[in-house]
Order: C-alpha cells, then sequence, then structure tokens
C-alpha cells in the first residue's frame, strides 16, 4: 500500500512510529511530514490515544527545527490572518505561553498601550485559561482595564488593527481548531511541544519584528533555526519572565536578535539605567488592575517595569535610536497621560462595535 492511498490514521502511526521509537531508532520527521502530522491532529482523523501518544513521546524527545517549522506550516494554512497597510510601520508581534502567569505581574498589556501611543504597532495572542498553569491571560489582564477583546469576529479585529495598530488574536473566537488540542494538556500534565507553536506562530503577514520568550537555552537555537526556515527574517528572542516576553528587571535581561538567520546576542542590564528593582509578583486580579492604573500614570510599583520593557521595545522597534532614548520616550507617554488615552482609545472602539 503506498503513502498515497493511506488512511489518515494510518498515515499518523507512521509519523509516531518516528517520534516514538528508543533513543537509538528514533528518526526525525521532515518538515512535509510534521505538517501533515499537525492537519491530522487538528482535523481529528488521528485517534485521541495516537495524539496523546504522539504528544508526549515527542515532548520526551524533543521536536527538531525542521518538525516545528511544518506545524508552523500548518498553522499559517488554517489561522487566522493579519495585514498591515501599505505604508505603516511593521508591529511587533508577541508570542508567550497561552497557559499564563502565576508568579510575576505581568507588564506586556501596558507595554503595548505604551508602544501604541507612541505609535508602534502591536500583535499579541492568548487563549483563555488553560492548563498546566491556568495563568492569568491577555484577554483577562485586558479585562481588568476594562477593555473586552473577546467575541469579536476576526474582521473586527482586523479592521481595529488598521484603525488603532493593535490586534489580539483570541484561540477561541479566531482559531478554533487549535482548541480541540487543550485537553490534552490536562490529561498529560505537561506542555507540549504544540505549545512551542504560540511562541513561534503569529497571524501577521508581511514585515514584523517577531518576539518569541524562551525559557532555556536550547530551545532559544532551535526556535532561531524552525524560524528561518520558515521565513522569519526578523526575530527576537528573550529570556523573559516566566517564559514570556517581559523584561525583568531584577536581573540581566538576556536577548538576541536574528536577522536573516545571523544572531547577535544582546545583555540589557536594568540597573545602568535606573529601572533595577525586585520584578513585582502576582497577587490577584484586583491588586494588578490597581498597579497597571496607577503605572500608566506613572507611578507605583510597576513603573519601573513599563518604562524598561517599553523603552527597550521601542528601541528594538526601531521607534527610538538608543535605549536610553526609548526609555525617556516611554516615561513621557506616562507621564503626559499619552498611554492612558490609548487605552480610552482602545475602549471607545471596542464599545462602537455591535456584535450580534
Amino acid at each position: 500500500m503506498t503513502s498515497a492511498v493511506l488512511s489518515g490514521r494510518d498515515r499518523f502511526k507512521q509519523h509516531l512510529r518516528k517520534v516514538g521509537s528508543g533513543e537509538h531508532t528514533s528518526k526525525g520527521m521532515s518538515r512535509e511530514e510534521a505538517a501533515d502530522a499537525m492537519e491530522l491532529m487538528l482535523q481529528g482523523e488521528a485517534t485521541p490515544a495516537q495524539i496523546g501518544a504522539f504528544l508526549i513521546a515527542h515532548r520526551i524527545r524533543r521536536p527538531e527545527p525542521q518538525e516545528l517549522t511544518g506545524m508552523l506550516d500548518t498553522y499559517q494554512a488554517h489561522g487566522p490572518v493579519l495585514e498591515s497597510t501599505a505604508g505603516s510601520r511593521a508591529p511587533l508581534c508577541f508570542g508567550m505561553p497561552y497557559d499564563g502567569r502565576t508568579r510575576t505581574a505581568p507588564i506586556y498589556p501596558l507595554t503595548a498601550l505604551v508602544l501604541l501611543a507612541c505609535g508602534q504597532p502591536v500583535v499579541l495572542q492568548g487563549g483563555d485559561r488553560m492548563p498546566i498553569k491556568y495563568g492569568v491571560t491577555a484577554v483577562d489582564l485586558f479585562r481588568l482595564l476594562d477593555l473586552d477583546l473577546t467575541g469579536l469576529p476576526i474582521s473586527a479585529v482586523a479592521d481595529g488593527f488598521q484603525q488603532n495598530g493593535f490586534a489580539l488574536i483570541h484561540q477561541p473566537d479566531h482559531f478554533p481548531i487549535a482548541e480541540t488540542l487543550i485537553g490534552y494538556r490536562e490529561e498529560l500534565g505537561k506542555r507540549p511541544p504544540v505549545a512551542s507553536l504560540e511562541l513561534l506562530w503569529t497571524p501577521h503577514q508581511g514585515d514584523h519584528l517577531l518576539v518569541s520568550g524562551f525559557v532555556h537555552p536550547p530551545t532559544e537555537a532551535r526556535a532561531w533555526e524552525a524560524l528561518r526556515q520558515a521565513g522569519e527574517t526578523d526575530v527576537l528572542t528573550v529570556k523573559g519572565l516566566e517564559g514570556g516576553t517581559d523584561l525583568p528587571i531584577g536581573r540581566a535581561c538576556i536577548t538576541a536578535r536574528v536577522r536573516n538567520g545571523k544572531a547577535e546576542r544582546l545583555i540589557l542590564h536594568p540597573r545602568d539605567h535606573g529601572c533595577h528593582d525586585a520584578d513585582v509578583e502576582w497577587a490577584d486580579d484586583n491588586t494588578w488592575a490597581d498597579q497597571a492604573r496607577n503605572a500608566l500614570q506613572h507611578k507605583g510599583p510597576l513603573c519601573d517595569a513599563v518604562r524598561w520593557n517599553a523603552g527597550a521595545y521601542l528601541w528594538f522597534s526601531g521607534c527610538s535610536e538608543s535605549l536610553e532614548q526609548g526609555i525617556q520616550r516611554a516615561a513621557s507617554a506616562l507621564q503626559t497621560g499619552q498611554a492612558q488615552a490609548m487605552l480610552d482609545q482602545l475602549c471607545t472602539w471596542r464599545s462602537s462595535l455591535t456584535i450580534r
């Protein structure tokens, strides 16, 4: 029987054999095979037993770069699409774990507002609370700022991106086929390699700077190669708080800029720029909401972290000529109320929508 006439289950069985064999006989899938494996999982052509076995075997063996690229191909084929208008600035597209934050206070929603106030477009993505951490998510945090970004059709998100330079892709609303794999995280008790796609995939097509969080150095190098094969020409990897893209202020920040496949290591020191302090711990929703609103007024415990993060990303994006200039510009956007005005603008846009 040739592969052309194999059923989906039988094709998947072949993929499973490659990742599920022992240490000496396991083989990597090709990019095309990995794309097919992801297709079969998303479409439900593989059985639950096959999917669970594949995910845990792949995690133990660790995915190879071309396998991640193949899975990204399938995400690109089925996921939502955003495009920038001609002549607009290339957006910053942030990739961070969808299962959220539980230990440190998130900074990225406030960073996004400062960036937007300074004319830098931003694309975020995430889902609802999910295993294994069930941490606070992007939609949770914006809702605490009275901005509900759920329940919007992709057309409304795309229009908002054109109007405001900001988009948040909410997986349950905009990529529901990917939701079918969430339950396996709870059953396996571990993040499967599919979770790596959250850090590497972006719905934005065209020029952009893709910012990807990581925890372990081998993961970073694997991401560089997978994204190179995927055609991403401008990437920033960040050893951020809890594997995300928030730059810490309690320690040196390990980042790398990868342009056309060539990586340049960048170590940033918040102490050198007056932003060094302990990273603020996550307490609860109400505490964060109060801290966030104070930060938008350039005060409170999150203020230094917001200036540091927004300043760094203004520099990375080319909006500022230096890191120091970026920090000063971020501080100005907070002090003059521009960041708060950006939040108000987004809330007004959201309230103007009639979603049935």
